[in-house]
């Protein structure tokens, strides 16, 4: 989202800035710290910064700097900010000392307005320093067996697979006729409907099309909501939103709605019960919840297939492989195309890779961790009370990892042929890594895997202006890790030549191969 700010405004807040700035000045910068990134204006230059450049200024320091990691300093806050691979793997394994869970439980309540007793048993342990209990322990262990491949998972995928299959089949135009979509905006109902209705199961409290809409509402003010003053003032719809969806948990887990859910959200549900977190609070925390299960799925599926399309000559060959994991069968003169979706990741190598540079191309997401310790990082001093940032962008963005063309979309990149053109695994970011590695990456994957290969092998798709045209991602949400378009991109919509009048089938077999798409992955399948 943009904002507008006007000159006196801005010299009140020139003002409130510069106030903090010298009641903070306990914030020195010691010569045993990383070294100071430069700042076009004292104080607020890094602010003015980020509030242009949004997540590209991680990148613009970091070529200034060149050094593996750099200070940033905030009015109230020491930043340091991770510019090489080699250097976050280190900072991973101190996850003691450099703690992603301390943030999420301080940001918990203002995101998810949680009551001062929920976040009072959410600080309790909070980063697993007295043993693997207590709520914030427990949810992540809760996340991680709930979405770790195997049967539980599966059963998610199978739900989530017809479900798209519907949306699908809602959207196929009749024969010879065509129809005009927002691409994005269908895109994510298809994928908010699919994803809600694995996890939440028959009693999916956003079937309510009221309560989905007022997520997105809530998702676009999560800015207005983290850094205004007093909130419920100067964010009142998105709080207001953020209620609206909270009531309709509280309802669903009334009515027994979890019971008949995923393993994942009972599994959730369970380790909040067992610490004694009210039902309220409950609620307010699965509104958070959701901005895991939901927020970045869309925009990958939008950048893929956007990509695919308006890439010369990439659909054509992705349509090839999907076409050649395709089961066809005629009987009585009626046509039956049935299309197992585990198999694509074992027969279409240039879909996963195009999947893959999908992501490393428009990914921004940054792992945050707090420096709970004055610590060394290499021979650099980290102080205690500061913020440890390592943005993917960085990485991503960087030539002498990925080469000269590193700023062009390379559908072959990820190929296995060309594992000696490119970096280490590890150089690829876009899930995180180490202790915070996103456990639902499997999910994800399936479910963008799912819409791409079955929409491509259906739907031919051109663009209602005539040619493509990648749009801006200026106004990407807070939230998110996969850029969202400022813009929707309005497409026409025809039944695919050839596959008129069939019949289609999307399964999903026992899911024993996984996609190795982060180096962890790649451990795993060599155990």
């Amino acid at each position: 989202m943009s904002f507008t700010i006007s000159s006196p405004a801005l010299l009140v807040f020139i003002g409130s800035v510069t106030f903090i700035y010298f009641a903070t000045r306990k914030f020195g910068h010691d010569p045993r710290e990383p070294p100071l990134a430069p700042q076009s204006i004292p104080i607020i230059g890094h602010m003015i910064g980020l509030s242009r450049r949004k997540f590209n200024y991680y990148v613009d320091l970091s070529q200034q700097t060149g050094s593996p990691i750099f200070t940033m300093s905030l009015p109230g806050q020491k930043m340091y900010v991770v510019t090489t691979p080699e250097l976050i793997q280190t900072a991973q394994k101190q996850h003691k000392t450099l703690a992603f869970p301390p943030i999420e439980a301080k940001f918990a309540s203002k995101v998810c307005g949680a009551s001062p007793e929920a976040q009072a048993i959410l600080d309790k342990n909070v980063n697993g320093d007295e043993g693997d209990f207590g709520l914030s322990m427990e949810s992540y262990a809760a996340m991680r067996a709930g979405l770790q491949p195997g049967s539980q998972l599966d059963d998610m995928n199978r739900v989530m697979i017809q479900e798209i299959a519907k949306s699908l089949d809602l959207l196929q135009p009749a024969q010879g006729e065509a129809r005009k979509i927002g691409m994005y905006a269908w895109l994510r109902d298809a994928i908010t409907t699919a994803t809600t209705r694995s996890v939440y199961g028959p009693l999916n409290p956003y079937d309510d099309k009221a309560v989905a809409d007022a997520f997105w509402e809530f998702e676009s003010g999560l800015m207005s909501i983290l850094v205004g003053f007093l909130p419920s003032i100067t964010a009142r719809n998105p709080v207001a939103a953020r209620s609206k969806v909270a009531k309709a948990f509280e309802a669903y887990y009334k009515a027994g709605g979890v019971q008949k859910a995923s393993a994942l959200a009972q599994k959730r549900y369970q380790a909040e019960v067992d610490n004694n977190v009210a039902l309220a609070d409950i609620a307010r925390y699965e509104v958070g919840g959701s901005i895991a299960v939901l927020v970045n799925t869309a925009p990958a599926a939008f950048w893929t297939l956007l990509l695919l399309h308006s890439h010369p000559g990439l659909l054509d060959d992705i349509r090839k492989e999907v076409d050649a994991c395709i089961d066809t069968t005629t009987e009585n003169g009626s046509t039956a195309k049935t299309l197992d979706i585990t198999t694509l990741k074992e027969s279409c190598p240039l879909l996963l890779s195009s999947y893959q540079e999908v992501l490393r191309y428009c990914s921004m997401g940054t792992s945050v961790r707090e420096v709970t310790e004055d610590t060394y990082l290499g021979q650099w001093l980290l102080k205690k009370g500061a913020m440890l940032q390592m943005p993917s962008r960085i990485i991503h963005q960087d030539s002498n990892l990925w080469g000269s063309n590193v700023t062009d979309f390379n559908p072959r990149r990820f190929l296995p042929e060309e594992k000696q053109n490119r970096p280490r695994d590890v150089c690829f970011r876009a899930f995180g890594g180490g202790k915070t590695l996103c456990p639902g990456r499997h999910f994800a994957t399936n479910e963008v895997l799912a819409v791409v290969a079955v929409f491509i092998a259906r739907l031919d798709m051109k663009p209602v202006g005539g040619e493509w045209k990648l749009p801006t991602t200026a106004n990407t949400n807070v939230a998110a890790v996969v850029m969202e378009p400022d813009d929707d991109i309005q497409v026409e919509i025809g039944t695919r030549q050839g596959f008129e009048d069939v019949k289609w089938a999307i399964n999903l077999n026992k899911s024993d191969k996984i996609f190795a798409i982060v180096t962890e992955d790649s451990r795993e399948t060599e155990s």
